[in-house]
């Protein structure tokens, strides 16, 4: 992810994610793989990490978006997004200074446990139903999400706290950076219920361009063409319409495919979207129109 990259290939924004690593968590390298979920974090450490990365965002050339008038054309726009609420205190006591500074989007969870739900382990071919749903911390910072106008994420959580989400929030059900379960059977990507899920409420699913979540057969190989991505591309968009299907990326979170490389691919990646039939307003909605709208509905 290289800032001038990014401007050159017509990046105007995404979700910058302050993720707080766990202590070690190997990456499988065979096929099944069942790794198990990493300890959880210490609430402290959190939130220290969390705001050292926060001033590293602070520091770099670009804007932060709090509203959809927030992204300009050639400039780089930030999402401050959480990925995993570990920084968050769980009576919420500091959620509110998080989101005047500009937080405005948690994933619940990153693939481990905490005090608000439990993430989802990285294992195939498996379900995503692994675990138990929500906590009342958990159902309560859905609620003040909702409440202050953040954008709560599902990527990364379990069947069960997924399912509870869809109970709760009144806004448009968003994972970030999820696939379809029927073409890569990994823990990490969507059920078809979920997705019908996702579609009814308005919401959008943002595909991960990650080789090992598009791969039917679940290999972290990068010699994987942008063809897989376009795949799931084609089945979400069956599955749910147009409307609820966008770039989700993770980059610099996971491997992606060499013919990508990183953010100065993403031109390819539209003409290949382009040669699979997809005409100008169709790919407008899956490059932009469709997070704005999700966006706008959810912050406003």
């Amino acid at each position: 992810m290289d800032l001038d990259a990014a401007r050159e290939a017509g990046f105007a924004g995404g979700f910058f994610a302050l993720y707080v690593p766990s202590p070690s968590s190997p990456d499988p390298t065979t096929i099944p793989y069942a790794v198990p979920l990493p300890e959880a974090l210490d609430h402290a450490d959190a939130a220290r990490v969390a705001e050292e990365l926060f001033d590293a965002l602070c520091a770099l050339p670009v804007g932060r978006a709090e509203t959809v008038a927030d992204f300009r054309e050639g400039e780089v726009t930030a999402i401050v997004h959480m990925e995993g609420a570990e920084a968050i205190a769980p009576d919420l006591s500091n959620l509110e200074d998080w989101h005047e500074r500009g937080l405005r989007s948690i994933g619940l969870v990153w693939s481990r446990p905490n005090a608000f739900a439990e993430g989802v382990p990285f294992r195939f071919p498996a379900s995503p139903d692994t675990g138990a749903g929500l906590t009342a911390a958990g159902r309560a910072l859905v609620r003040a999400c909702n409440r202050l106008g953040i954008l709560v994420d599902l990527s990364h959580l379990n069947e069960a706290g997924f399912w509870d989400v869809r109970r709760l929030s009144d806004a448009p059900l968003v994972a970030t950076h999820s696939n379809a379960h029927a073409l890569c059977a990994a823990t990490r990507n969507l059920t078809d219920e979920q997705l019908d899920a996702i579609r009814d409420s308005g919401g959008i699913v943002g595909v991960n361009f990650a080789v090992g979540f598009l791969r039917e057969d679940g290999h972290n190989d990068a010699n994987t063409p942008i063809t897989e991505i376009i795949r799931h591309v084609d089945y979400l968009a069956e599955r749910m319409g147009v409307d609820h299907v966008a770039f989700g990326s993770d980059f610099d979170g996971a491997v992606m495919p060499e013919e990508l490389g990183g953010v100065a691919g993403l031109p390819k990646l539209v003409a290949a979207l382009g040669a699979a039939g997809y005409d100008e307003e169709a790919i407008a909605k899956i490059t932009h129109r469709n997070w704005l709208r999700v966006l706008d509905a959810t912050w406003s």
